[in-house]
């Protein structure tokens, strides 16, 4: 006899003071995402102990690969937009066999999109990489990295399935032990494989690749054995292939294409924007020799600059989303349960906080400690060099980043994506790229005109999701 479902998995979290909810939700996903973000610091921080210059064509070659597998692997895996909107309302209507229908549709779609998506990116891989990077030995680096990561983009999608629908009926550290179980084994195989330890062959920069291409598959085993445990599988019926359902997943899909469209369009832009680096590493002869390089190599300074400074960054970033990511769940469930009023005092309260906590971490980052960081992620002199005003400008805005990206996750789980899709597509194509254009290259700013444009995009990202979510008119969108 089949044991009945643990109701118990199917409350609600919204009851209690918004601070004290907001901070429980999001602990496990802000150690998640750092943890996952991790996976990239422990690259740079790898890439510095290679020999010069490999190590800085690895470390310029980083960002410009990143970027390219999120427009590939992050676009397919926004399907996790309309996941979470979705299985937080139906679950805060009382419908949890329905939350599980979404993830039954949400996770069948990536798998079969993810061996598509997979293939044009290997078909489109050369071309795009000889457009964004002028530098011959990076763009070489970039394409041993890619062809092992690219082999990623399916787990990469599934897991955001997952991560989704365990995120949106609140138990988010169901993801937290994924990534740290990934991540541990990412930092292993990428000590192996990077530098040739433990009998591994020495792959450089690809052994990074290969690395993260198999840590994200394990990490996903993870998230499919948990949902295999009988309380999630006889509450939520996770795996009945009878469950497809086209308008299902039609659904699913009109709430999460607006965000694929905004994460191409923020892809594409910060794709140019590294272009724009490279091209001015070229033009200012950047590669730039470094005394530390034996028989006076040539490094790209610019370029790697650019990837430690988001390295670093990226931290805060990720940490910034996932209150974000908490916030869309409890913006869900509330307009679920048929109250925008909570809802809305969900965001403003996971602001308050978000501004305060990144704050401090921006004061480190950019007026504190700004040195010692580049010690750790670069051994180059002239890099740190390059990156140290645009890194302390950056910490200096941190607080406005972190409104910027939890509005527009509060918003997306509102059910708001198209609001964020176009503003976007406005703010990357008509101010981060032609402004960083015009005060790095025409008007010669060098990269600290080329990261003030991102400052300027970044000031009016969040005055835009600020106003939108102020005006309230996103807690009548039925899903």
């Amino acid at each position: 006899m089949a044991s009945l479902p643990d109701r118990s998995l199917a409350r609600v979290v919204t009851n209690g003071s918004p601070y004290a909810v907001i901070l429980k939700l999001a602990a496990p996903t802000v150690l998640a995402m750092l943890t996952q973000s991790i996976v990239n610091e422990v690259d740079i921080v790898f890439f510095s102990h290679l020999p010069c210059p490999e190590s800085s064509n690895a470390q310029a070659a980083l960002l410009p690969s990143l970027i390219l597998l999120w427009m590939f692997g992050g676009s397919l895996s926004a399907i996790s937009v309309g996941t979470q909107a979705l299985a937080a309302r139906r679950l805060a209507e009382g419908k949890p066999e329905e939350s599980g229908a979404v993830l039954v549709n949400s996770w069948f779609f990536a798998l079969t999109a993810g061996a598509v998506f997979t293939a044009f990116g290997y078909l489109c891989l050369p071309l795009v990489l000889r457009f964004l990077i002028r530098v011959p030995d990076v763009r070489e680096a970039a394409h041993a990295y890619m062809r092992w990561r690219l082999l990623g983009i399916a787990s990469m999608a599934i897991t955001f399935s997952f991560k989704s629908f365990f995120d949106g009926v609140g138990k988010t550290h169901v993801h937290m032990v994924s990534a740290i179980v990934m991540n541990a084994l990412n930092v292993a195989l990428c000590w192996a494989f990077i530098f040739g330890n433990a009998g591994a062959p020495r792959m450089g920069i690809g052994g990074a690749g290969f690395a993260g291409f198999l840590s994200t598959w394990v990490g996903l085993a993870v998230m499919v054995g948990w949902a295999f445990r009988s309380k999630y599988r006889e509450t939520y019926r996770p795996f009945r292939l009878a469950r497809l359902d086209r308008q299902l997943t039609w659904k699913i899909l009109r709430l999460s294409i607006p965000s694929g469209v905004a994460t191409i369009a923020v892809m594409t832009g910060f794709a140019l924007f590294s272009m724009i680096v490279s091209r001015l590493d070229t033009m200012t002869g950047a590669t730039l020799v470094n005394s530390a390089c034996p028989g006076g190599h040539a490094e790209a300074v610019n370029s790697a600059a650019t990837t430690v400074i988001v390295g670093i960054l990226k931290l805060t970033f990720t940490a910034c989303l996932a209150f974000g990511t908490s916030t869309a769940t409890l913006v869900s469930q509330s307009l679920g349960e048929q109250d925008g009023d909570r809802a809305a005092r969900f965001g403003w309260a996971s602001v308050r906080l978000g501004v305060f906590i990144f704050g401090v971490v921006g004061l480190l980052e950019g007026v504190v400690f700004p040195r010692q960081l580049l010690i750790v992620f670069t051994s180059s002199d002239a890099v740190a060099h390059a990156a140290m005003t645009p890194l302390q400008l950056m910490g200096i805005c941190t607080p406005i980043i972190a409104i910027g990206m939890i509005l527009s996750q509060a918003l997306f789980g509102a059910g708001n994506t198209l609001f964020v899709m176009v503003v976007e597509l406005i703010l990357h194509f008509t101010c981060l790229v032609p402004l960083a254009w015009s005060l790095g290259l025409t008007l010669g700013y060098g990269l600290v005109g080329i990261w003030s444009a991102a400052i300027t995009y970044i000031v009016l990202l969040a005055t835009a999701m600020t106003v939108k979510f102020a005006r309230g008119d996103w807690k009548h969108i039925k899903i």
